[in-house]
């Protein structure tokens, strides 16, 4: 996967693990807080974890390609970035196996099934924790990309 209308691949499926990350992280937030929000939201948060976690692996192998581009070879700020974004995959896994904690929390109580205290408090916690460190890397990983995509633009300048 090299390019898509005419743009690097990495460039366009970037921004919807950027925007979808985010939005999963506090959208699995609220839902392991507010029984009435995972009632009316999860299967939206199951769908969104999911497309995340076949965009993120997608987006990791366009941005090795563009990276063997050579374009930005010798970049101590790519190398950052590449670092960086094999954590990808995992922050990915994470935001899925929260929403599949969460999935199954749901369809227990919907059954009728009992859920202890301690299992609930417990897949709160994971999610929180899940959700809080895929922020987190994407935060790491968006930032070293900026910095390796534009850093010489932002650079101040000797002139000013």
């Amino acid at each position: 996967m090299s390019t898509i209308d005419g743009l690097p691949a990495h460039v366009v499926l970037l921004h919807v693990v950027v925007s979808l990350v985010p939005l999963t992280a506090v959208l699995l937030i609220v839902c392991a807080l507010w029984p009435a929000a995972r009632r009316r939201l999860i299967w939206l948060v199951v769908t969104f974890s999911a497309v995340t976690l076949v965009v993120t692996p997608l987006t990791i192998t366009a941005g090795e390609w563009l990276a063997d581009t050579g374009k930005f070879a010798g970049s101590p700020e790519l190398d950052a970035h590449m670092a960086a974004g094999e954590y990808g995959l995992y922050m990915a896994l994470g935001q899925a196996v929260a929403a599949a904690l969460l999935a199954g929390l749901h369809l227990a109580l919907t059954r009728g099934r009992a859920v202890g205290t301690l299992l609930r408090l417990g897949i709160v916690v994971g999610v929180i924790t899940l959700a809080g460190g895929s922020m987190l890397a994407i935060h790491n990983i968006g930032s070293t990309g900026t910095k390796a995509a534009w850093g010489s633009l932002l650079a101040p300048s000797e002139d000013h």
